[in-house]
């Protein structure tokens, strides 16, 4: 698909403008105008006369262009062509009106594009059929009249040394970074800069303070893209049927490949530079970002890895589960179900009870309190590593023009204002033709502005919340058949009559049940992102980023409900909600709710826990991102009928931009957030249960990273660059994620784990402060004669012998007292002592999160002396200009390329 890889010796010595080898193509026919973007379209040839149209420039003028698309507004057809054109004359008689139609709109479009001052040249001759090419150039005036008014930050002439690091900080930061030598990327981004250019927001009457003197690399091609991508969007006729195509000149592609999208390079350190050359920074962040993350992970998995070890090494010193593995006990459980299940024996708990300790012992405590200030330490480190950025990328004075709610006081201020000036001064003997135009513009435009605030904030169509109610709705069902499906499958297991499946029934019904879970959520997965898209269409947002951020949001929301409501009924909800032997709770009055294994329910947690986050990693996440753009790209290959060619025309080589057009379109960095976002919720919310979960996210992420490098790469067209400081409301959603984290996990160590009841046994009842006793302590007594009709078991004699008393885990009172079955003054103790850890937990862990953010500056120190450091040279800079108009030869001294005579006119 792309040009051989080059040498890292010639990547790294000649700059993309430099290197001949990746300019094919990427030229209109004089060899001279550089190829800036590329719009494709689907074109019906009628006839073979239509082959032998090559390549050509666009002659109509200006006023054949304006009748046509006053008469296409009127409705009228359009005025026909000259009879000399026997070509047109052609296509007039062969197109249909619908054909005809698409024409015109595209020949309108381009027309509008040109009097913006952009140039075209179609390339219709091309080797895949069916598809016809518009190659755009921006000139130099459009691209300094486009950066002046995208405000673009480029460097000036004045270059400043950027301060070191002197003292102990100098000395550790050299050595760490000879130490981590070998895990950068053999790039010349990676090396240090000891100068740096001033940077100053373009302005055509301030040419003379930027190095113009090699006009052709000032602008790169990521900004020239940038550039006409934001005339192609303020061009009036939207309706033109277009797909926008590649950037073609991608000469960084080699470097990338090599030292990015390769996975022989998975230790080293992402060229974030370079990406951020050749995608743009909103890019350049997400990668960024997915980076420190995957960083921020090492510890993390380190330290879950010692705890799951310390559970290992502890597992025999257990006393709960030394007690309940004893040969010699002879505790007789009640049934599990009703009329299939027998009375078992306690020991037949064993595997579950050492298993769950694993997971269950008091360093998952600690563990829990790491991940809270973890989660914090990681946000703060990412608001200094962004703020490092934007002063590296230029960004620091960068702001994104579509925060709209932030100008609702502003628009209503400039309206009364606006109103006011102009009531005061429209005089007609004052007041000229132009001025007056202005101020009803003016005028018009801060109406429009207040308009667009209301818009905005208005209120959601009615349609919105009950049809997300109802998605919400279909998971929570989705998770109700799941449990009768267990609840049905747990009682035909034990009615098996092969004693290995009796004895598995647990195992087989927490996996299956688990599975069937996993493949429900990715199914849903999908059919939640295409609903929210859907709603977002609805609402009508009208703006670009209030579209995603509203879609975002509804997204996060119906896919976080997904993948969490089976976890969560499993953490909070099941063995809650059983009632007690005789007096069982039933769903449709037949099938009895289902209880947790005598260890509790943070193993069956831990399993579903564990199946649904790498079932999501693996298979959605990997590979459904390898095998969905390949399966597209395959599709669109057959579509376009290549294989109908002759042998000697598909050995011909493609040009660039022909090759690019069977790539996968860009659809935005919404799912690589999404998923990433979904991630960490695995890693922070549950961690308590799962604690290997960081090991698994991190390994899942080192993939990930080269996974998505190689696909922006290599099987995606390249996006227009867009620009961005931060990554916006996924920022927000990370917060919240892990403030949710902390309550999450103070639930699931109180309630779910049984943490809190061996600490109130040890300390209130045990009568040498010991853990012996402990499951005695726990279990209540029940006679079998109290029993419901039909409830008891078919076979009373499975263990060889009557059964009159059968034990069961709960704080009741015994058979024998004088209120039999009501819930026990232990139980009232637990319950006190579990809502106290959960409110000391919690606000302990959110004060030492604070304190953490407190603490650690959002602004790197170096990054804030250079920043001030920017902006009084910048001062001094605009002063030493001051001066200099009183100086004689001022003028030819500002003269700059754009006044010289050879320059073009500004139009």
């Amino acid at each position: 698909m792309h040009s051989p890889p080059l040498s890292p010796q010639l990547l790294n010595s000649l700059t993309p403008e430099e290197n001949t080898q990746c300019q094919h193509g990427l030229y209109f026919q004089d060899g001279e105008r550089r190829v800036d973007y590329i719009l494709t379209y689907h074109i019906k040839k009628p006839s073979s006369s239509r082959s032998n149209r090559q390549s050509s420039r666009f002659t109509d003028n200006a006023f054949t262009r304006s009748l046509r698309r006053g008469t296409a507004r009127l409705g009228r057809p359009p005025p026909p062509q000259p009879r000399g054109d026997p070509e047109v004359a052609s296509q007039d008689h062969s197109m249909d009106y619908h054909e005809d139609d698409k024409r015109y709109r595209r020949e309108e479009f381009e027309g509008n594009l040109r009097d913006m001052g952009l140039e075209l040249e179609k390339d219709e001759d091309t080797k895949t059929p069916g598809v016809g090419f518009v190659k755009i150039h921006a000139p130099w005036h459009v691209l300094c009249r486009e950066a002046e008014f995208m405000k673009l930050k480029m460097p000036t002439k004045k270059v400043y040394e950027v301060k070191q690091c002197s003292g102990v900080g100098a000395k550790i930061n050299t050595l760490v970074n000879k130490a981590t030598e070998p895990l950068h990327p053999n790039v010349e981004e990676n090396r240090g800069q000891h100068v740096k250019h001033l940077s100053y927001a373009f302005s055509r009457e301030k040419q003379h303070l930027f190095d113009l003197s090699d006009r052709d690399s000032f602008f790169d091609s990521k900004t020239r893209a940038s550039i006409v991508f934001e005339v192609l969007k303020r061009t009036k006729c939207t309706k033109a049927k277009y797909s926008m195509g590649n950037n073609p000149l991608r000469c960084l592609f080699q470097l990338l490949y090599e030292e990015w999208a390769s996975y022989s390079v998975f230790y080293k350190y992402q060229p974030i530079g370079l990406v951020r050359k050749y995608f743009g920074e909103k890019i350049g962040l997400y990668f960024a970002w997915l980076g420190l993350y995957t960083q921020m992970l090492i510890p993390a998995s380190l330290v879950g890895v010692i705890v799951f070890l310390y559970g290992c090494a502890t597992v025999d010193n257990n006393i709960p589960s030394m007690e309940i593995c004893h040969p010699r006990n002879n505790i007789t459980m009640c049934p599990l179900c009703d009329r299939a299940c027998n009375y078992w024996k306690l020991k037949e708990a064993c595997g579950t009870a050492r298993a769950s300790h694993l997971f269950d012992n008091p360093a998952t405590v600690f563990f829990s309190i790491f991940m809270a200030l973890w989660a914090a330490m990681f946000m703060e480190h990412w608001k200094r590593r962004q703020m490092r950025l934007n002063y590296e990328w230029d960004l620091t004075g960068f702001e994104e023009e579509e925060r709209v709610f932030c100008l609702v006081f502003f628009y209503l201020f400039v309206l009364w204002f606006v109103v006011f000036v102009s009531s005061e001064s429209m005089k007609p003997t004052e007041i000229a033709e132009e001025p007056t135009n202005k101020w009803k513009q003016t005028v018009q435009s801060a109406m429009a502005g207040l308009k667009l605030v209301l818009l905005v904030s208005s209120p959601p169509p009615p349609g919105l919340i009950p049809v997300t109610s109802f998605q919400i709705g279909v998971t929570f069902a989705i998770v109700f058949g799941v449990i009768l499906y267990r609840i049905s499958i747990t009682a035909a297991l034990h009615m098996s009559n092969n004693p290995t499946t009796r004895s598995n029934v647990r195992l087989m019904v927490k996996t299956t049940a688990a599975i069937i879970n996993l493949v429900v959520i990715l199914i849903l997965d999908e059919v939640y992102g295409a609903v929210a898209r859907w709603l977002t269409v609805l609402e009508v947002p009208k703006t670009d980023r209030s579209f995603e951020e509203r879609l975002i949001f509804k997204t996060f929301v119906l896919k976080f409900v997904n993948a969490f409501t089976p976890i969560i009924y499993i953490a909070f909800f099941r063995g809650r909600l059983v009632g007690r032997p005789g007096s069982y709770l039933y769903v449709f009055e037949s099938y009895r709710m289902e209880e947790c294994a005598h260890g509790g329910c943070l193993m069956e947690l831990c399993i579903q826990l564990s199946i649904t986050m790498l079932g999501k990693q693996l298979i959605q996440n990997n590979l459904f991102e390898i095998g969905i753009p390949k399966l597209k790209k395959l599709i669109r290959y057959i579509k376009s009928k290549r294989r109908s060619f002759q042998e000697e025309e598909r050995e011909k080589k493609l040009q660039r931009y022909e090759t690019d057009h069977f790539l996968e379109p860009f659809a935005g960095l919404t799912p690589e957030y999404m998923e990433m976002i979904i991630q960490f919720g695995f890693v922070t919310l549950f961690v308590a249960s799962f604690p290997l979960a960081p090991l698994f996210a991190l390994l899942n992420n080192i993939i990930e990273i080269r996974l998505d490098a190689k696909k922006f790469v290599a099987e995606l067209r390249r996006p227009v660059a867009a620009r961005a400081k931060d990554i916006g409301i996924w920022y927000n959603l990370l917060r919240g994620v892990a403030k949710v984290a902390v309550i999450i996990n103070a639930f699931v160590i109180s309630f779910t784990s049984d943490f809190i009841p061996r600490l109130v046994y040890q300390y209130m009842y045990s009568p040498d402060g010991s853990m012996h006793g402990f499951v005695n302590h726990t279990m209540s007594y029940f006679n079998v004669s109290d029993f419901q009709d039909g409830k008891e078991p078919m076979d009373p004699h499975h263990l060889g012998y009557q059964v009159e008393m059968c034990r069961y885990k709960d704080y009741r009172e015994p058979p024998w007292s004088n209120t039999p079955y009501v819930v026990s003054k232990e139980f009232w103790a637990v319950l006190a002592a579990r809502l106290a850890f959960v409110i000391v937990f919690q606000n302990v862990v959110m004060l030492m999160s604070d304190i953490v953010d407190w603490l650690i500056p959002d602004i790197p120190k170096d990054i804030s002396l250079q920043i001030h450091k920017e902006k009084i040279l910048m001062v001094e800079l605009f002063m030493k200009e001051e001066q200099g108009k009183m100086q004689p030869n001022y003028e030819k001294q500002k003269q700059s390329p754009c006044t010289m005579p050879s320059c073009p006119t500004i139009q």
